[in-house]
């Protein structure tokens, strides 16, 4: 899953960008709604978090703003503003949910798979390939009964490919499923990555195949 958090207090950001990252969630961070607006525009977020005092305006603008561009990505509030008045007033404005600070990051992924619950995507909550069934917001694979224990972001990698399996999908959708946009890539990082899942795949027996396709992507296929 991928994120945009949208908060000014960068100590913060960065503490929830780590702590959600131990969840497989990747995490773009901007402090500024300028700045979101583009993001959005450029990536596809799963859900959108969103502090309300930040540097170049109130935070619940945005919300109208993204609606507007069609797009119904959930959207949770994270503010010290909460009194029943100001939460009323960011549901009223298409806030799926808002949440007080401070908070349990416990607390927050509760919330988040709620509202992906709720998103019209739910199908994508559980992703079957091969053998396998995946779980990405448990961070869970088994293949037949047998739980696969893979590393964080073979398993981003991973679900990336399933999602779309049968199809070719391109080195730039599986490095953003996988890294933020702040983050420095190494240039075989993502075949590093891909190398060492087939072996595990292959050793479980999931029931899939990962092509390379040169100069494109990869591409996942059921045998």
């Amino acid at each position: 899953m991928r994120i945009l958090l949208i908060e000014d207090e960068r100590e913060l950001a960065e503490a929830l960008s780590a702590a959600l990252g131990k969840h497989g969630i990747v995490t773009d961070h901007t402090m500024h709604l300028a700045d979101a607006v583009e993001l959005t525009r450029q990536n596809h977020y799963d859900a959108i978090l969103l502090d309300r005092r930040l540097p170049d305006g109130e935070g619940l603008s945005f919300i109208p703003e993204l609606r507007r561009t069609g797009k119904h990505t959930p959207i949770i509030v994270l503010t010290a503003r909460n009194e029943p008045k100001e939460r009323v007033e960011g549901l009223d404005l298409g806030a799926d949910d808002y949440l007080g600070k401070p908070f349990l990051v416990e607390e927050l992924m509760a919330r988040l798979r709620a509202v992906l619950r709720r998103a019209p995507d739910l199908a994508e909550l559980q992703i079957a390939a091969g053998r396998m069934v995946i779980d990405p917001l448990h961070l869970s694979v088994t293949v037949g009964t047998v739980p696969l224990d893979l590393p964080r972001r073979e398993l981003l990698v991973l679900a990336a490919l399933a999602r779309r399996k049968e199809k070719t999908v391109l080195r730039s959708t599986l490095e953003a499923a996988v890294y933020n946009y702040e983050e420095e890539i190494q240039s075989n990082a993502l075949d590093a990555h891909i190398s060492r899942l087939r072996k595990r795949l292959i050793d479980a027996g999931a029931g899939v195949a990962i092509h390379n396709i040169r100069g494109v992507g990869y591409l996942m296929k059921e045998e």
